[in-house]
């Protein structure tokens, strides 16, 4: 009953600290929602839309006309403006104001009617994929079509039936569903990893700067008192995680409950099998925090150290680059972060609507994890507190101040 009444206490005094520490909460629980809020509202568009554009018109002709009105109808790009030649185009596409332009050659008419092959060369910028995707597919799409159709008035003027005339332009027609993302969406796509990577890092930090708080407080020592039998490790452990559990457990719900209603993205999974791969990740990464928590000594160093670290767990996580294809050591260091498995398993579940026995293996490792840095924050309080013992032992015993002495003592007559 007594280590019940010291776990519960040791429950309580961490939520008084994280709650009285300003900077801990603004990390614990308003960074969550803010870091969540910005990502989906900057990214709430989707998909990319209205791409800006130049075309060089150097044939002057109907067709040229005919392309360039295809061209300004698609939803990706549009003719933003139309430069005399290719120097002006240069000049606007350095000053940003257009992403890629489109030439058509003098002959690009008389080609289409000799039936020779009218070239158009396209010029993209390649340092920005997203911009390259949106105009590089709109402008294929647009030239294949006008050369389908091009193709087509030539085979029926040469007395081909329509039915095969359109057979040889288009021997295979293809059907393409879309499947678990189907607006193709780069919210939708990168959301969720970056969700489960925000409650990961800001876990790291404000643990750690808890960490720091108890090392400079020299709050360790209070776990082995003097005179009492201390507290198994594995119980110290578990009730101070058992606070961020219960913080951490309302954001995660918020975030997945209801920031993903609001800002529209998929959910496709059954409601159980999420609700246990989030309470195992949230485990992993508690106990993942509380490991690394004992590393520090002051507040400012889990900032310094764990703040950099967000975008190489996000490329470690496979949801940028295909972890299969990174270097065996990096893979491996990859395997090492909660956020790797838990990014794998839940996309998975929550977009893809798979079950639990499809993402075993990364329960398997989220186990695994929440083990193995559960003994490790058990080696590190063990760590602390031994020398926070031991600079007690250092310390220099205090000196009793003298006692005070009394009128008999004062060897003065009290009368005088």
């Amino acid at each position: 009953m007594n280590r019940i009444r010291t776990c519960l206490y040791l429950l309580r005094r961490e939520l008084r600290t994280i709650l009285s520490d300003e900077g801990t909460l603004l990390v614990l629980l308003a960074a969550p929602i803010i870091y969540a809020t910005l990502y989906a509202t900057a990214y709430g568009a989707e998909v990319l839309r209205n791409v800006p554009i130049g075309v060089i018109d150097e044939s002057r002709t109907a067709a040229s006309r005919r392309l360039i009105a295809d061209i300004d109808a698609g939803p990706n790009c549009y003719v933003a403006c139309m430069p005399t030649d290719m120097a002006e185009a240069e000049r606007l596409f350095y000053e940003r104001r257009i992403y890629g332009a489109a030439y058509i050659p003098a002959d690009y008419e008389s080609a289409l009617l000799a039936g020779r092959q009218a070239v158009v060369p396209l010029y993209l910028d390649a340092s920005y994929f997203l911009m390259y995707r949106q105009v590089f597919q709109e402008l294929a799409a647009t030239l294949a079509t006008t050369g389908a159709a091009v193709e087509l008035q030539r085979l029926v003027a040469a007395g081909t039936q329509l039915p095969a005339a359109e057979a040889t332009v288009q021997p295979v027609v293809y059907q393409s569903r879309t499947l678990f993302n189907p607006g193709l969406g780069y919210a939708s796509f990168v959301l969720p990893a970056v969700l489960l990577l925000i409650l990961q890092q800001t876990l790291l930090v404000g643990t750690g700067m808890i960490g720091g708080t108890w090392c400079e407080r020299r709050l360790y020592r209070m776990l082995r008192p003097a005179g009492r039998r201390p507290l198994p490790l594995p119980a110290i452990v578990l009730a101070r995680g058992s606070a961020y559990l219960l913080l951490y457990g309302l954001t995660t719900l918020y975030l997945f409950a209801v920031h993903y209603r609001l800002f529209h993205l998929p959910m496709n999974g059954r409601t159980g099998p999420v609700v246990l791969f989030l309470g195992l990740y949230l485990l992993a990464d508690i106990a993942f925090a509380l490991a690394l928590s004992t590393r520090f000594r002051f507040r400012e160093e889990s900032i310094l150290w764990l703040l950099w670290s967000s975008i190489p767990l996000l490329m470690l996580s496979g949801i940028s680059f295909p972890r299969e294809s990174m270097p065996a050591w990096l893979y491996a260091l990859g395997q090492l972060i909660p956020s790797s498995h838990a990014i794998t398993g839940f996309v998975r579940l929550q977009s893809m609507g798979a079950s639990l026995g499809e993402v075993s293996s990364e329960l398997l490792w989220l186990l695994a994890l929440a083990l193995l840095y559960g003994a490790a924050a058990c080696f590190g309080l063990q760590q602390r507190i031994g020398r926070e013992e031991r600079k007690t032992q250092k310390e220099p015993a205090p000196i009793p101040a003298p006692a005070p002495k009394s009128d008999d003592q004062s060897g003065e007559d009290p009368a005088s």
